[in-house]
Parts: C-alpha cells; structure tokens; sequence
C-alpha cells in the first residue's frame, strides 16, 4: 500500500538558504512562500535545516535577525531518506519520532523534502484518485 518510492512524492521545488544567509532571508522565504522547512546547503549538500518552530523557540525580534546567520540556528543533525526508500518509511518516522518533514538526500545532495502533507496528499489520492483537491 505505501510502497511506492519516496521520490514519487517529495517536493522537488524547494527553497533553500546558505550558512551563511542572514535568519532575515529564512523568514521572508517561510512567510512568503507558506512554508515550515528550510534546507540549508552547501552548494548541493544538505548541512542543515530551519523550522519555523525554531525560530519560533529563538526568543529574538525580528529586527535581530541581520545580526544571525542560518548556520546558528540551524538544526545540524538530521534523519534523512534516500530517493527509493518507500513512502511507509516515511510514514513510519514520522509517527516514531514525531518529525513533520525529512530531506531526501543521495551521497549528501539534497533531492527533495517529504512532509507530512505529502503523506496525507498521497494518501488522500489513493482513496479517492477522482477527486480534485
């Protein structure tokens, strides 16, 4: 039933940030494009991830924001998922470790996110396949 690979469903059109980009571009790029999960790479290698949930524990205005840059905020160690694990492994860490998006990576290069609303957009398709939504 959720066997397909992860690739199938993961984002691919993904918003990114550098170490170094100031906690300002993280939040303009959350907020504009409705977000929650931003990958920081290094050139194609995924080093870290950003949440709105950290930036919401930061504790800082949003004035203070210059003066930070992603790769202090930025949460270093990070589950990851490989393009053909199978969408039940997502599902899986998901549930057992209470995490809301996981990065698809290979050798390190960032691929695409999995969140948990392309589970449910997954699962909701495979119920109902004539439905538009």
């Amino acid at each position: 039933m959720m066997n397909e690979p992860v690739s199938t469903i993961m984002t691919t059109r993904l918003f990114t940030v550098k170490p170094d980009d100031k906690l300002s571009v993280v939040k303009d790029l959350l907020h504009n494009h409705r977000i929650h999960h931003i990958p920081v790479v290094d050139g194609t290698q995924l080093v870290g991830i950003i949440t709105t949930g950290d930036l919401f524990w930061l504790g800082k205005s949003f004035a203070e924001y210059d003066q930070v840059k992603a790769s202090e905020v930025m949460t270093r160690k990070i589950a990851t998922l490989e393009p053909d694990d199978k969408v039940g492994s997502v599902a899986e860490v998901f549930l057992e470790h209470r995490f809301h998006c996981i990065p698809v990576c290979q050798d390190g290069n960032l691929l695409g996110l999995v969140t948990m609303h392309d589970i449910l957009k997954y699962e909701f398709n495979k119920e109902y396949p004539n439905e538009k939504h």
